[in-house]
């Protein structure tokens, strides 16, 4: 899933395009490298950067972006949006995906996704739901029910979410916040039990630049890798990058590991 961005703010500004022209041929590379899928977010999501915009402004510059590039490209456009007015108009625009960093706090939202029978990309976000739970694992599966209820109660089937645990998001909790992502990673697996497939975000986070030392997010690709791998081989079934490339010889290599180990384990079980 390649990350694109039109939004001056970005915490990576590798990630941004702001020409059209320059936005097409950023797209077109990733979908030539082997993306499936392009992600265009028109304002920064990042919890620590005080980068709001107007939605007047993510409206303009989110169908701008998704029409140019529905218009020319063969794979499915996501847009990354938490609000019903912007995700309207990249629908309108030809996404067929929403990526809603909020979990689908907006319930207008949730009604229009399940109204258009598109796809939904459901993030664990932090808020009142997950009361009660202990540590990073029990927060976010709480976290990621709650969109799930959300989503059901509006409609949405179950074959149309992917779940995504919210890295990078989580920063208030009861334990150092780079310590909670790599918690989070470590047990991945453990959220497949919810039911849907993963997508795990961690292209150049301030996680991997506070593990390596990394300051500046154009030089934490290795750790990026690295870190990709790691949640391949535990279960995740959609990355989304900035580095499509890079990230998909990561890929392979990790989820051929993974079947090897898989089909190991299940030959142990049959004895």
């Amino acid at each position: 899933m390649g990350a694109l961005n039109v939004s001056p703010e970005s915490f990576y500004p590798g990630s941004v395009h702001i020409d059209v022209d320059a936005l097409l041929e950023a797209a077109q590379t990733m979908v030539e490298a082997g993306a499936v899928l392009i992600d265009v977010g028109a304002r920064s999501t990042a919890p620590y950067l005080p980068t709001a915009i107007d939605e007047e402004e993510e409206v303009k510059r989110l169908s701008r972006a998704i029409g140019a590039l529905a218009a020319k490209l063969d794979v499915p456009i996501s847009a990354d949006t938490a609000g019903a007015r912007p995700a309207r108009a990249a629908l309108g625009a030809g996404a067929r995906v929403v990526n809603d960093v909020s979990g689908l706090a907006d319930p207008e939202l949730a009604r229009l996704v399940g109204e258009a029978g598109v796809g939904l990309i459901a993030m664990a976000s932090p808020g009142d739901g997950e009361a009660g739970a202990t540590g990073p694992l029990a927060t976010v599966a709480a976290c990621l029910r709650r969109s799930l209820r959300r989503a059901h109660a509006a409609g949405i089937a179950d074959e149309r979410i992917v779940l995504d645990p919210g890295i990078g998001f989580f920063r208030d909790g009861p334990i150092p916040w780079v310590d909670w992502d790599v918690a989070i990673l470590a047990q991945l697996e453990d959220l497949l039990e919810l039911g849907r497939p993963l997508c795990v975000a961690v292209s150049r986070k301030s996680f991997i630049g506070a593990v390596t030392g990394r300051d500046t997010p154009s030089d934490r690709l290795a750790g990026s890798l690295a870190a990709t791998a790691l949640a391949v081989a535990h279960g995740a079934s959609l990355i989304r990058t900035h580095d499509v490339r890079e990230t998909i010889d990561a890929v392979r290599v990790a989820g051929r590991i993974r079947e090897a180990v898989l089909h190991r384990d299940g030959e142990a079980r049959g004895s």
